[in-house]
């Protein structure tokens, strides 16, 4: 790793409940010396109990992050804001600054395990779970291309 300095990395999805806490909370584990995380939503629905308990089976602990409408957000300079559902993709407002956007679209866990018993639903939550681990994982190459530019 070549950066000089954390990147500010924002995750937006609809609600900020499932897809986009999955996303900060996978990258504060797996990133927290390359990133500082956050995620926000288009509204704040609160965290979804099933997402706290998939990554808990991972062993990432979500549950004392908060659910946040983008509108709240402290105010700092997001380096990379990335869309994680095609909702927020249209309806995220332009934040100024921004050095990098990515749209990297999820399926919807809530949406799926709607009439799931919790055992089906669960198996849902998880692979959408290890999908958004996989992503955050490959982030570092983003990381890397932006300290290159700025040192440009």
């Amino acid at each position: 790793m070549s950066q000089a300095r954390k990147m500010n990395i924002l995750f937006v999805c609809t609600g900020n409940s499932c897809r986009s806490q999955m996303a900060e909370g996978w990258a504060r584990h797996l990133l927290s010396h390359q990133c500082v995380a956050y995620s926000a939503g288009i509204t704040a629905k609160g965290l979804d109990p099933r997402a706290i308990e998939a990554m808990r089976r991972a062993g990432v602990d979500i549950s004392r992050q908060r659910s946040q409408p983008i509108d709240q957000l402290p105010n700092i300079a997001f380096d990379i804001v990335v869309t994680v559902c095609d909702n927020a993709r249209e309806s995220c407002p332009v934040i100024p600054g921004v050095a990098v956007s990515i749209h990297r679209s999820f399926d919807d866990p809530p949406h799926l395990a709607q009439g799931m018993t919790d055992d089906q639903a669960m198996i849902v939550y998880g692979r959408v779970r290890d999908q958004i681990r996989d992503f955050v994982q490959a982030m570092p190459a983003y990381f890397d291309k932006l300290a290159e530019a700025e040192r440009s």
